[in-house]
């Protein structure tokens, strides 16, 4: 899977967790960039990527992603896909 896949499935999980089919995102979006992103949803979030792609984020990776982009890198590198 590249990282356009990727997106594509993240962009889903993401209307998913914010309610909100008109989310589109790309490896600079971050939680600024979306009103409804604070911290409860940052966990919902992060629950709902891990189940989409059958991986558990380190806390330290958690807590260090600045961007999208980031969180792809970790897929790529670590994920099931």
């Amino acid at each position: 899977m590249d990282r356009n896949m990727i997106i594509e499935k993240l962009t889903e999980v993401f209307r998913d967790v914010f309610d909100d089919e008109s989310i589109v995102i790309n490896e600079n979006t971050t939680s600024s960039d979306i009103e409804e992103w604070d911290s409860i949803e940052h966990i919902n979030l992060i629950g709902a990527v891990e189940d989409e792609f059958s991986l558990t984020f380190k806390m330290k990776e958690v807590s260090g992603m600045k961007n999208v982009g980031e969180m792809i890198d970790i897929i790529c590198e670590r994920g099931k896909i």
